[in-house]
This record gives C-alpha cells, sequence and structure tokens, in this order.
C-alpha cells in the first residue's frame, strides 16, 4: 500500500438550518477552497467521493458539476453521521492501491431545524434495533426522541456503571464551547457555564440541551494524493494519512441492555485497536484528537474507547483537566459537533480539515503546539466507526 497525503483541505463556515446556501453551493465552495490549498486543478482529479445523508441520489454530481464536468467517478455515500470519513476512508483506498493518483473527498449537509427522526416512515428504520433495545429498558420509550435516548441511554449507562453525575457530562460542554470560541468556523462560540449546561432545558435522562449538538449546514472536502503524486506537482505531501479503519456493529451489538454498545463503543475500540497496531503508535503519544461528540455522554465514554484514558477514569480525566489545553490531549480543538456544528455528511471532513491545519501549525489560537501525531474519530448509527490517523513527516 502506497502511502497517502492530505494535500488540500476546504470548510465552509457551519451555520444554523435556513442560515446556508444551498447544499450544491457549499459543495463546490468546499471542493474548491481545498483544490486551491492544494494548488491543484478540478481536472487533476481522478475520482470523487460525496457523502451526504439527506439529497437526492446524485446530489454529488450536481455540487461538483459547479466546479467543473470531466467525466471522471463520482460516487454519492451515505453512512449516516460517518459519513464524511467514509468517503474519506474510499479515497484513501483509492489512493493506497494505485487504482488513482488524486482523489476528492467531498461532504455536505442542507440541514433543517428539529431533531433527527427517520426520513422514510413507510419503511423500517435502520437504527431500528438500537432503538428497540433503549425502548426495551425501564426507562425506555418508543415514542421518545430517538438520538437523545440512545446517548442519553449510554450516558445513564456509563452513571450507574461508574457512580459518576450527569455533571461530567456538563464539564464537556462548557470544553467545547471554550474551545469553539478559539474558532471562526464555529456555529457557537459564545461562552457557557457550567450552570448554564445544567439549567438548560432537559431533553432526555441525564441530558440538557446544551449537552446536545445542533443541527446544521455546511460543506467540507479534501484532496487525497499519493506521494509521488504530490511530489511531481510540487504539492504539500508532508501530511500522511498513515492508518485507518472503518468498522460496522459487531456479533452480540445488540443482544445487551448495555446502551454504550448499542451507540458503538466497540466499534470504536474496534477500528481504534485496528489503527494503533497498522501504525504502531500508542495513544497516550497523541497529542490531539477529533472526536464524534454528538452529545456529551458520547465524547466521554469516547475518551475510553479510543483508549486515552482506562475504563472508568474519564471523570478523572475531566476533572484533571486532561482533555484540554495544558492537559495531555487536546480533544475537539474546533469545538466540536457540540458547538462547531454537525451537518451530518461534512462532519468527518471537518474534523479532517482542523487536524491538517493543526499538523501544518496552521490552527491559530487553537493551536496545539508540537502536534506531529492526530487522531480522527466519527461514528454513525447503524452502524458504522471511522478512526483515522494523520502524521507530520519532514
Amino acid at each position: 500500500m502506497r502511502n497517502v497525503c492530505i494535500s488540500g483541505v476546504g470548510m465552509m463556515p457551519f451555520t444554523k438550518p435556513g442560515a446556508s446556501e444551498t447544499y450544491d453551493r457549499m459543495g463546490s465552495r468546499a471542493g474548491l477552497a481545498a483544490l486551491k490549498d492544494a494548488g491543484l486543478e478540478y481536472t487533476d482529479v481522478q475520482q470523487a467521493y460525496v457523502g451526504y445523508v439527506f439529497g437526492g441520489s446524485t446530489s454529488g454530481q450536481n455540487a461538483l458539476y459547479e466546479i467543473g464536468m470531466t467525466g471522471i467517478p463520482v460516487v454519492n455515500v451515505n453512512n449516516n453521521c460517518a459519513t464524511g470519513s467514509t468517503a474519506l476512508w474510499l479515497a484513501r483506498q483509492a489512493v493506497a492501491s494505485g487504482a488513482a493518483e488524486c482523489v476528492l473527498a467531498l461532504g455536505f449537509e442542507q440541514m433543517t431545524p428539529g431533531a433527527l427522526g427517520n426520513a422514510f416512515a413507510d419503511r423500517p428504520s435502520p437504527t431500528a434495533r438500537g432503538e428497540a433495545v433503549a425502548a426495551a429498558l425501564p426507562d425506555g420509550d418508543a415514542n421518545g426522541p430517538m438520538a437523545p435516548q440512545l446517548f442519553g441511554g449510554a450516558g445513564l449507562a456509563y452513571m450507574e456503571k461508574y457512580g459518576v453525575s450527569n455533571e461530567l457530562f456538563g464539564r464537556v460542554s462548557v470544553k467545547a464551547r471554550t474551545h469553539a470560541g478559539r474558532n471562526p468556523l464555529a456555529v457557537f462560540r459564545e461562552q457557557i457555564t457550567l450552570d448554564d449546561v445544567m439549567a438548560s432545558r432537559p431533553i432526555w435522562g441525564p441530558l440538557t440541551l446544551l449537552m446536545c449538538c445542533p443541527p446544521t449546514s455546511g460543506a467540507a472536502a479534501a484532496i487525497v494524493c499519493s506521494e509521488e503524486f504530490a511530489k511531481s506537482k510540487g504539492i504539500d505531501s508532508s501530511i500522511r494519512l498513515r492508518a485507518q479503519s472503518l468498522v460496522t456493529d459487531l456479533a452480540g451489538t445488540f443482544d445487551t441492555t448495555d446502551m454504550m454498545r448499542v451507540v458503538g463503543y466497540d466499534m470504536t475500540v474496534k477500528a481504534s485497536r485496528e489503527v494503533y497496531e497498522t501504525a504502531g503508535v500508542d495513544p497516550v503519544d497523541i497529542p490531539v484528537v477529533e472526536l464524534h461528540d454528538c452529545f456529551s455522554t458520547n465524547e466521554v465514554i469516547t475518551y475510553e474507547g479510543l483508549g486515552l484514558t482506562p475504563e472508568g477514569t474519564a471523570e478523572k480525566f475531566v476533572m484533571d483537566g486532561d482533555n484540554t489545553y495544558g492537559g495531555r490531549v487536546v480533544t475537539n480543538p474546533s469545538g466540536g459537533l457540540l458547538s462547531k456544528g454537525h451537518p451530518l455528511g461534512a462532519t468527518g471532513l471537518a474534523q479532517c480539515a482542523e487536524l491538517v491545519w493543526q499538523l501544518r501549525g496552521q490552527a491559530g489560537d487553537r493551536q496545539v503546539e508540537g502536534a506531529k501525531l492526530a487522531l480522527q474519530h466519527n461514528l454513525g448509527l447503524g452502524g458504522a466507526a471511522v478512526v483515522s490517523l494523520y502524521e507530520k513527516v519532514g
């Protein structure tokens, strides 16, 4: 397998639903920004993988035709909230295998206000298995909001297992907003306190409103190249996608009452271990991580799923400040999904853009000094977990 470089990234500022441009305009602008960042033309691109969750079947072509019409293969990708990183995973496979030299991974979402739900009420929901587990629990509600019930249930499971309060999740929300205050591309940059989080409107179980990510519109993109191609074009080859794993649900995921497993904890563990083994890297050596904090409960359990701290120690990890600047690892310097926003198809590629900027030393006020390794975690229910390790070389 060949060395794979991220030679360009682009991201549009995320916005609240209704305040954005249309998906095709956002997507084309993000793609053009990534091409400009790489110093390439669209004619250099040989394949494109375009991710989105809500849209018509060839929306990817519609967005890219705003950039150019060169006849290249365009593959539309949907893997729920892991869609953007799945597009990146496919692009990396194409380049690493030698099938292509230069590939565009693009993600966008034009969302509507309100909680996520099943877009097609006349057919089975792809998350029905997890929803059935949640509804069967003593505090389950078959008519309750889907995502908050699943991730709130995971939070309850963590609280019961380790004897913590939901203030732990509130502290994660405060940290996310603190980081977002340094990021001009984030939706929510106003600072909040723990009291603000705990007093915000109850949503489900341990979750309050400020522990939940907002529906968001936006787009992001990455140019994925072989090292040989990048050098032949005289463009940046210093950021490598060193290892990557995509894992789907495992046997026994839904044969359980443990909601942490239902929302992807086991997928996260397996994918991250595969990445660490492939790269020969210990998670304690990674200084910056963008992880999937769709709810603050998920950030807490993901600390442990990624091996950033041992199982059962997330509370100490947070209280010691080891999840932020001055601690062991800076998690979600962008503000994460909680504060930067979560346009489903774009999220994984926005994480990619943030980590590339961090490794280049271009992250401004949120820069993690001296970062040479960076880890990305992107999760979709139904399910898929993608873990990616980036490395600065040279």
